[in-house]
């Protein structure tokens, strides 16, 4: 099969250099690269460093075992381990998130949403931070680990301070890049030879289903491991029904328009649009706030679409006069083909 950026002779449409991920490497992003590197770094730095002097300041005190696991129903303890272990524990999880962050951060795809990541790291080492202080706190000068109790107005005041962190990440990350909408390419078509195939696939991440994803997933290792692996199970489970959402491949070919998720197997498709329901395809800018509402998997009265930041997008306009969205780069492209190969299967039909 031919590939898309092999084919000539597109009309009605701009070169896919001019459509697609060129305007993003001009972005100025490296400019502000060190800078969020540092404020993405702070709260994990600072929590650690917080964990670690609340550790060796109640060290002495500490009963052994302590109480690490507490049930959420009177907030008794019913878990224990050795003090050495429960830092550890912390200090893992701290770690791990920090480098999961710092991983997306060096993504490409997700530079342009680096303000958001960095506000869900604030939130993830906040939330990690806070129980475990709390933990050591409660531990302090007990005879018996198994009279300590956990207050339950921790647990709100727990996402209190996990969102109020995530808050002060935002705004210490600053705006982000202003990147330059790309022009509508409009209906066009691609100068096929009949007997020719060709394909076209792109993948797009969003890095606010990513943090969601990773935010939701350590929330539920926090919980498991400090009060109930039950409770932590819905957590979890939300994680593994978002996290599919950071990333998909979007095809165009002959069997039509494919949306499927990158983290789980292809057979496993978000969206198939077989051509014989395609009326019309064109590459356009999309709002997400206002068009959509929000991001993710949307429905709005006369269309859906899989939304994951605004910018670039195919619109596709379905038989039944219905539409559906999905935001990618070069989306001129895709959508020229996509009306190639509809125009091929209806005159193949007659139509």
């Amino acid at each position: 099969m031919k590939g898309v950026d092999g084919v000539k002779g597109v009309k009605g449409m701009k070169g896919a250099s001019e459509v697609g991920g060129g305007a993003r490497s001009r972005s100025g992003l490296a400019s502000s690269g060190p800078w969020w590197a540092l404020i993405a770094a702070f709260p994990f730095v600072a929590v650690l460093t917080t964990v670690v002097l609340v550790y060796a300041v109640v060290t002495d005190r500490l009963p052994e075992p302590l109480a690490t696991h507490f049930t959420t129903t009177g907030g008794r303890a019913d878990g224990y381990g050795t003090a050495q272990d429960f830092l550890t524990v912390v200090l893992g999880l701290l770690l791990i998130s920090g480098a999961v962050f710092g991983a997306l951060l060096q993504v490409r795809a997700f530079r342009p949403a680096t303000p958001w990541l960095i506000a869900g790291g604030y939130a993830t080492a906040a939330g990690v931070g806070y129980p475990g202080c709390l933990t050591l706190l409660l531990n302090d000068g007990v005879a018996d680990a198994s009279a300590v109790r956990l207050p339950l107005w921790h647990l709100p005041a727990m996402v209190a301070v996990a969102l109020a962190a995530g808050v002060l990440g935002r705004l210490l990350a600053g705006a982000p890049p202003r990147l330059p909408h790309p022009e509508s390419g409009g209906a066009p078509r691609l100068d096929l030879p009949a007997g020719t195939a060709a394909g076209w696939s792109r993948t797009i991440s969003s890095p606010l289903m990513a943090v969601l994803g990773g935010v939701l997933f350590c929330a539920g290792l926090v919980l498991g491991v400090l009060v109930d692996w039950p409770a932590s199970l819905s957590l979890i489970l939300a994680a593994a029904l978002v996290l599919p959402f950071a990333s998909v491949r979007v095809t165009v070919d002959r069997r039509g328009l494919t949306v499927a998720p990158t983290l789980l197997p292809s057979r496993l498709r978000i969206r198939r649009v077989p051509l014989d329901r395609i009326a019309e395809a064109t590459g356009r800018p999309i709002a997400a706030l206002r068009e959509y509402g929000g991001w993710g998997y949307r429905i709005r009265p006369g269309g859906s679409g899989l939304i994951l930041r605004s910018g670039d997008g195919i619109v596709v306009t379905l038989t039944g006069g219905r539409t559906f969205a999905v935001t990618v780069d070069d989306a001129a492209t895709a959508a020229a083909l996509l009306n190639t190969y509809a125009d091929r299967a209806r005159s193949q039909q007659g139509g």
